[in-house]
């Protein structure tokens, strides 16, 4: 095992290992470790290994609570700066999951090898029927885990696990895509037969929205003049306290980024402007009824039916559109900006997956030149 400083090490496996001090225990030298992949990452790992050993020893001791307690304290304070449908979700997360497991032992007694046989647990077995839960969900579960380290350590809170302890790889679903015949079916059913449901459909297929986002849609937004919609608010379904009362509610959307102005085309604008009702909620034409998240799920699964196209989630509009308009080449920083995501990587890597006719024109383009 070669050394290179700090008391790192390049092992024979080809990882790298750093170690250090926690004390000595009948004469023996009680060492730490941290792996990764390269010296640079190892090093900065030891450095904060080290540290929190620190805290751990001289401070966290000092101070002792229980998962349970510590968990409520942060979810009470996380409410004043996390959106509503966050908290309700971490909260759920708590209560199914993580409270039942870890609710009355200290934060101290938890160890890094029991929150990954947890989680691991999770994905084999967890779920109501025991079915496993997806990598997405226990990735989540992991972070309010992490979360909740991280509160306990600002604290001076004694904490046994580590926040790096394991990595829960999560696969890319595949998602729908309309096809072009697809596209033009139900764009067609959509223009013959006019209501605001389908109008708002035919919104998101040319804009890329979200559903929350055309849910909280009021008339107010959309600019005919300008041929421009304005997004700024949200609208979901949420958890009330910890039991099983939900609630609708409306709020800015999940990032400053989504907060934008996407334009419409012309031909768009006709039918939008035969339908203006000036105060209004686009979706229901009354400035007080609308219409939630999940309703429009159901109406718009019953258009795809009525219109022959197989069956999809609202969000493949979304990514038809982005889809779409990778292939008329748009810059990819203008596609971010439309769709309302925090960095273009997002938008390449989750949403925009291109046709296997748009990566042939792009080869003949490379043979010719």
């Amino acid at each position: 095992m070669a050394r290179r400083g700090d008391n790192i090490y390049h092992r024979k496996d080809r990882r790298w290992e750093g170690r250090f001090v926690k004390g000595r225990i009948n004469g023996r030298t009680q060492f730490g470790y941290v792996f990764g992949k390269t010296y640079r990452e190892v090093k900065e790992k030891l450095v904060v290994a080290q540290y929190e050993w620190k805290i751990y020893t001289k401070e966290g001791n000092q101070n002792k609570a229980t998962f349970r307690v510590l968990s409520e304290s942060w979810i009470k304070d996380s409410e004043s700066y996390l959106k509503a449908s966050t908290v309700a979700k971490y909260r759920d997360y708590l209560r199914l999951y993580l409270l039942p497991k870890f609710g009355n032992h200290n934060m101290d007694d938890i160890k890094s090898a029991d929150v990954s046989a947890f989680c691991f647990g999770l994905l084999s077995n967890g779920g109501t029927e025991r079915q496993g839960l997806s990598p997405k969900t226990v990735a989540e579960i992991f972070r309010v885990i992490k979360h909740l380290r991280k509160y306990a350590l600002n604290r001076d809170y004694a904490v046994g696990y580590s926040g790096d302890c394991l990595t829960i790889k999560q696969k890319q679903k595949t998602m729908r895509v309309f096809s072009p015949q697809e596209q033009k079916r139900l764009s067609t059913y959509l223009i013959e037969h006019m209501t605001p449901d389908n109008l708002g459909i035919l919104l998101c297929l040319f804009t890329g929205i979200r559903i929350g986002e055309l849910c909280a849609l009021r008339w107010d937004d959309i600019s005919l003049h300008e041929q421009k919609v304005c997004i700024s608010k949200t609208m979901q379904r949420v958890r009330v306290g910890n039991g099983t009362k939900t609630e609708i509610v409306t709020t800015s959307p999940k990032s400053e980024c989504a907060v934008r102005e996407i334009p419409l085309p012309d031909w768009l604008c006709k039918y939008l402007g035969d339908a203006y009702q000036a105060g209004a909620f686009l979706l229901t034409g009354k400035a007080e009824k609308s219409i939630e998240p999940r309703t429009m799920q159901n109406r718009f699964k019953a258009v795809l039916a009525a219109c022959g196209v197989a069956d999809a989630n609202f969000h493949a509009l979304r990514h038809t559109f982005a889809t779409k308009c990778v292939e008329a080449g748009f810059d990819a920083k203008c596609l971010s900006e439309i769709l309302g995501h925090a960095s273009v990587n997002i938008t390449l890597n989750r949403y925009v997956h291109p046709t296997m006719a748009l990566k042939r024109e792009y080869m003949a383009k490379l043979a010719a030149a």
